[in-house]
């Protein structure tokens, strides 16, 4: 499982201060003073601007893609240490990038302790609670990185200072794992907040924070305007309009998040040797050949590899793992890669997407070390662009760059001609219902003109996201082609 950002421990010390040292500098109580933090139990803030999609950039070397904010209302309890973030976003779609037009959606993310869960409506129906496991780390570093959260947190986790120049640098850990740092300035204002968390992909990320344009809200002095970066790209960049010191700020786990989703790894057969697996909302596809397997996708986490790994000893037993194919480096296709390489595997992908993971996967893992943290196996890579066959003799395992996707510049599809089985990742998404968008979707609509233009005979999609197994028809229905009957 995903570490938490705190222990059960280190959140009663950050609440309760047992056995904390007193305040380590005059700079930190004039800045608490000046933002009321002492007063302080919980705070609402509210703007407009920008938030950026996190780990899905559309090129290894982008940024994390733009979305217009309508609205951003976080609502915080630093006694509870939970909070509530309330968005309204639309995406920026790029020049020059074929995207789905900009649909505007309303989401709301929790925490509270260790668990985090979303609550976002899908269509018609009622919204419901999803768990988010992996974002607890995340929103908690945001509760304890606003303002009045760091100048709590330092004041009671022993923060040692220094000065530097005209400013003040206030630097502690918390629950003995989680470092800050935090910049006062000569006015008595925090300027800038730096943590790091844990991520499947990057290893230690540096969170940053930063405050500036100070104004008088409630009586208190907030910035005005906040940008948060992550991973080296902005994620949040807002102008604050409105501020609320104490208000109600109660947050309820809902019984059906209140214990992370358990890791559940299906075997579906779709041809002699080839098996569907899921059991989540990512899948994979594993292609038993004469004296090893073929993985394709590593998606999310090294628990969900671990799971999959455990799952091809029960059903293809005595076998290495000896490919992994990797289809883009989106952050819930590729954050259980390192596992496979730990586990020996060679990771096919594209060319553009091997010095992106040489250079990530170098960064210190400190905070919570995989498998690879541990062995430091050096990793192994074939790459392409265009074509890419791999093949026992027997059977042929085609890859194939998708050419011209606006999803992601360096993205392949595998393809089994024998069985005539497409394997595919976020270029279509089947619905349960299979109900055609009013609109179809361009990157769907792309994906069947890469199936055309390279001449694939498919009978069956296996998509990596979605509830089934489809057809080629179910795809030219989703785009709004006429269905071809032989």
């Amino acid at each position: 499982m995903h570490k938490s950002l705190y222990t059960v421990v280190g959140l009663a010390a950050v609440l309760t201060g047992a056995g904390c040292s007193s305040l380590p500098t005059q700079g930190l109580q004039a800045a608490s003073d000046a933002s009321g933090t002492d007063n302080i139990k919980a705070i609402e803030f509210s703007g407009t601007g920008r938030w950026y999609q996190f780990g899905q950039a559309p090129n290894p070397g982008s940024p994390w893609p733009p979305f217009e904010l309508k609205n951003y209302t976080a609502d915080i309890n630093y006694d509870t240490a939970s909070a509530k973030v309330q968005i309204t976003r639309s995406q920026i779609v790029e020049p020059g990038r074929l995207r789905p037009a900009p649909v505007e959606q309303k989401v709301e993310q929790y925490v509270s302790g260790n668990t985090a869960w979303n609550v976002a409506a899908a269509g018609n129906a009622a919204p419901t609670p999803s768990a988010q496991p992996a974002a607890v780390e995340e929103r908690l570093a945001e509760i304890w990185a606003s303002p009045q959260g760091f100048l709590k947190a330092a004041k009671i986790n022993n923060a040692a200072s220094k000065e530097t120049g005209n400013s003040t640098e206030v630097s502690f850990t918390i629950g003995g794992k989680y470092r800050y740092v935090g910049t006062i300035n000569a006015n008595s204002q925090l300027e800038r907040v730096q943590t790091w968390i844990d991520n499947p992909v990057l290893g230690d990320t540096l969170v940053e924070t930063r405050y500036s344009d100070y104004k008088d809200f409630d009586g208190i002095q907030f910035p005005a305007h906040i940008v948060r970066s992550q991973g080296g790209y902005p994620v949040l960049d807002i102008n604050v309009s409105a501020v609320k010191t104490n208000p109600a700020v109660d947050i309820a786990i809902p019984p059906q998040v209140a214990k992370a989703p358990a890791v559940v790894v299906t075997a579906n057969k779709l041809a002699d040797g080839v098996f569907y697996l899921t059991g989540g909302s990512h899948h994979s596809v594993a292609i038993d050949q004469r004296d090893h397997i073929v993985l394709v996708e590593a998606p999310q986490n090294e628990e969900r590899s671990q799971a999959v790994i455990n799952k091809l000893k029960e059903i293809i037993p005595n076998k290495p793992i000896k490919y992994l194919v990797n289809t883009h480096a989106h952050f819930d296709h590729a954050g259980g890669l390192r596992t496979f390489v730990d586990e020996g595997s060679t990771i096919v992908t594209e060319q553009a997407n091997r010095p992106y993971y040489e250079k990530i996967w170098a960064a210190p893992r400190t905070i919570n070390p995989d498998r690879l943290a541990k062995s430091l196996k050096p990793a192994r890579f074939d790459t392409f662009t265009g074509k890419y066959e791999l093949s026992d003799g027997k059977r042929k395992i085609e890859l194939h760059s998708i050419a011209g996707n606006g999803h992601n510049d360096a993205f392949l599809l595998v393809y089994l001609p024998k069985e005539k089985i497409l394997v595919e990742a976020d270029a279509y998404t089947p619905t349960a219902a299979n109900v055609p968008p009013a609109k179809p979707n361009p990157y769907s609509v792309n994906l069947y003109q890469n199936i055309q233009n390279l001449k694939l005979d498919v009978a069956q999609i296996a998509a990596l996201h979605g509830p089934r197994v489809v057809t080629l028809a179910d795809l030219r229905i989703a785009i709004g082609q006429p269905v071809v009957v032989k």
